[in-house]
């Protein structure tokens, strides 16, 4: 359990890092005169550094262990909370937050499998529990630990770096005591190219749909939460710009838990149904300036976000042969990561030349649209055993 839990504590430490610039947006705007096209830009690059991990880095774990990979992430972790902590410019950042995600990516592989391994076979099961709330725990941990110390504390865009560099060097003194799992005599990479697998093919593709319709609105959640409230509802107020992403965040994690226990036939249609209902919210948030919207917002897009993202981990899990896997997860968490990534740059467009009312406005029509889609294939693949 000792092995298992400081793996975890990896895991968590490298994600949290990856949500601390959330609510700090609207300051680095004001200190720095950026504009909000450059805010969701730099938000995007994190999730363009975690596109290029998975798909070239993806398998690495098994190739040359889980320690080493995970060290990797902390270094890299590192590296870019320390380009935060001494940023003077917009450039520094960006390059920052494409050091994150390739930390982020790396960690997601090497921690999701690494937990499990290091448990015994009758709590095997705590694995992915473990992982999960190491994952998803991190993300909200990160925004809410920089809004409020960025609220009540002093040095707002410098102190949250330091902690999390205090936290990277605890993981890494933890790591080091950590046994390897991965047992090879001579360690190789071999990169494997990300595939869509033809037995799942459908499946797939619509889970990778909803899946990625939920992390786009879990991308511009992140990304201009601070302008509404800052913008629209007059509330200077990190802390409260934390908060809300945690929301989705952690509804993410709890998403997923859900979905273990409902039946395959349920969970992406009620996923699609709460992404439906959540553009409805975002748009009520933006258009009537609403912060019991948002917040709803947050917490049913986060449930909707994970029931479909684990309805594409069970199509893999039980419909891909186990040589084939590491590629198919690939593909699939890369297609939900260029979601995370796209339609922030394009809400930060509207903005910049209409203003917020309209990026929401049309954003949320169009997350819906998708959703809906998703959700008539469903209705006419349930349908068509029974035409027949």
């Amino acid at each position: 359990m000792r092995n298992a839990g400081i793996t975890a504590f990896v895991f968590w430490t490298v994600m949290l890092g990856t949500t601390i610039p959330t609510p700090l947006y609207p300051l680095y705007e004001r200190s720095y005169g950026i504009m909000p096209v450059e805010v969701t830009v730099l938000f995007a690059r994190y999730a363009i550094g975690a596109v290029i991990g998975l798909l070239t880095l993806g398998w690495l774990s098994d190739q040359i262990g889980r320690r080493p990979v995970l060290g990797i992430a902390l270094v890299l972790a590192a590296a870019a909370a320390s380009l935060f902590l001494v940023s003077t410019d917009l450039g520094m950042m960006l390059v920052a937050r494409v050091l994150s995600g390739l930390a982020a990516a790396l960690a997601t592989g090497a921690g999701n499998a690494g937990t499990g391994e290091h448990l015994p076979e009758d709590r095997r099961w705590l694995g992915p529990v473990m992982a999960l709330l190491a994952n998803f725990g991190g993300l909200a941990a990160g925004s809410v630990l920089a809004g409020v110390l960025a609220q009540w504390a002093g040095h707002p865009l410098r102190l949250s770096w330091v902690v999390n560099l205090a936290l990277i060097a605890a993981s890494l003194l933890g790591l080091a005591t950590v046994a390897e799992t991965v047992r090879r005599t001579r360690p190789t990479v071999r990169f494997q190219r990300p595939s869509v697998p033809q037995e799942i093919r459908g499946e797939f593709l619509r889970a990778g749909a909803a899946g990625g319709a939920g992390f786009a609105v879990l991308g511009v959640l992140t990304s201009v939460t601070g302008i509404l409230l800052d913008t629209e509802l007059g509330l200077d107020d990190p802390a409260l710009t934390g908060v809300v992403a945690a929301l989705g965040y952690a509804f993410t994690g709890v998403g997923q838990l859900i979905d273990r226990r409902l039946p395959p036939r349920v969970s992406l249609p009620a996923a699609c149904v709460a992404l439906i209902v959540a553009a409805a919210l975002i748009a009520t948030a933006v258009l009537g300036a609403s912060l019991p919207a948002l917040l709803a917002a947050a917490v049913v897009v986060g449930l909707g976000t994970g029931s479909a993202v684990s309805a594409g981990v069970r199509a893999i899990d039980t419909g891909v042969p186990s040589e084939r896997r590491s590629a198919a997860f690939s593909a699939y968490f890369g297609i939900i990561y260029t979601a995370l990534a796209l339609p922030a740059i394009g809400v930060g467009v509207v903005i910049e030349y209409a203003n917020l009312r309209w990026a929401g406005g049309i954003f949320s029509l169009l997350d819906a649209l998708l959703a809906l889609i998703v959700l008539v294939s469903l209705r006419r693949r349930h349908q068509e055993p029974a035409r027949a």
